[in-house]
């Protein structure tokens, strides 16, 4: 690990989440360093994207421990814990289809310093700039989801959360998104991925954590990834 990812940036303990009466996380921990990117492996119901929206406080219920840059968040209200410097692009994109892609750009309120600017913004997504115009309705999924990244960018998050960014997308929109991600990490960005397409998160990951039924299965590092391989086939059932 770097002297980048020396510090941790969050650091979540004994976690637990409910939907309702429903029980969803038994006990997680993990911890993401500065500058790090992992990803959240397993099957759909596992508990992936719900330690995600945990993260930001959108869940029914929680207990047990975050901290972000060292702050405890557990018990703080979503928007208080946005103002932490941390960007979530869920699933489901959420991009506004009234508005231009340049107003959904700048819809989202800055939560911390140093955020990316339009032109910045622009150069790093040019098809964006191209149809910066065009209404959300009017872009394919491939630009949605590009949208759904840019967006949260200019807001001065340094911790970004990206669930399942590569669904449902065409083999070469998926590797635009590859080179996208790369870039963010070189520029220092901390990223959390959940992720179906294992071989998309391989080339990408320092560590992968494996979800099961709720818990942390087991944490693989990057140079451990080729002897674990079967075990990573049993727990996700590629």
């Amino acid at each position: 690990m770097s002297e980048s990812e020396s510090r941790n940036m969050l650091q979540i303990s004994c976690l637990q989440a409910w939907y309702g009466e429903s029980h969803i996380l038994h006990g997680v921990d993990l911890t993401v360093g500065e500058g790090e990117l992992v990803t959240l492996l397993g099957r759909n119901g596992a508990g992936r994207t719900t330690i995600l929206k945990s993260i930001m406080g959108l869940v029914g219920r929680r207990s047990g421990s975050i901290t972000v840059n060292g702050d405890e968040t557990i018990a703080m209200a979503t928007h208080r814990i946005a103002h932490h410097g941390i960007g979530y692009c869920p699933e489901e994109r959420g991009i506004f289809s009234s508005l231009t892609v340049e107003e959904n750009l700048l819809l989202p309120p800055v939560v911390k310093e140093g955020g990316m600017s339009l032109p910045d913004i622009y150069a790093m997504f040019p098809n964006l700039k191209e149809r910066r115009n065009s209404m959300g309705t009017r872009l394919s999924g491939g630009e949605q989801q590009m949208l759904a990244m840019a967006r949260i960018l200019r807001t001065g998050a340094k911790l970004l959360l990206l669930d399942e960014i590569t669904e449902g997308l065409a083999p070469v929109i998926v590797q635009a998104l590859g080179r996208l991600i790369a870039q963010l990490k070189e520029k220092g960005f901390t990223i959390i991925l959940v992720e179906q397409n294992f071989h998309f998160a391989a080339d990408l990951a320092d560590r992968h954590y494996v979800i099961d039924h709720g818990s942390i299965a087991e944490m693989i590092t990057r140079d451990n990834l080729a002897s674990s391989r079967d075990k990573l086939n049993r727990y996700l059932g590629v």
